[in-house]
């Protein structure tokens, strides 16, 4: 069974409701974590994925 990553936008619009971004104030802890994961090196996770494939 292989693995795949659906791509994801945190910036994407939705149908309905507005941006995810557009829900949370400014200083929200939550656009911390997004900015620290934005930068982390995931290299190695998804090399290890593309290696099942």
């Amino acid at each position: 069974m292989s693995k795949k990553f659906r791509p994801w936008n945190v910036q994407q619009d939705y149908l309905l409701p507005p941006s995810l971004l557009d829900w949370l104030p400014e200083h929200h802890l939550a656009r911390f974590v997004q900015e620290v994961v934005e930068e982390l090196d995931l290299g190695a996770i998804y090399e290890a994925y593309e290696k099942e494939l």
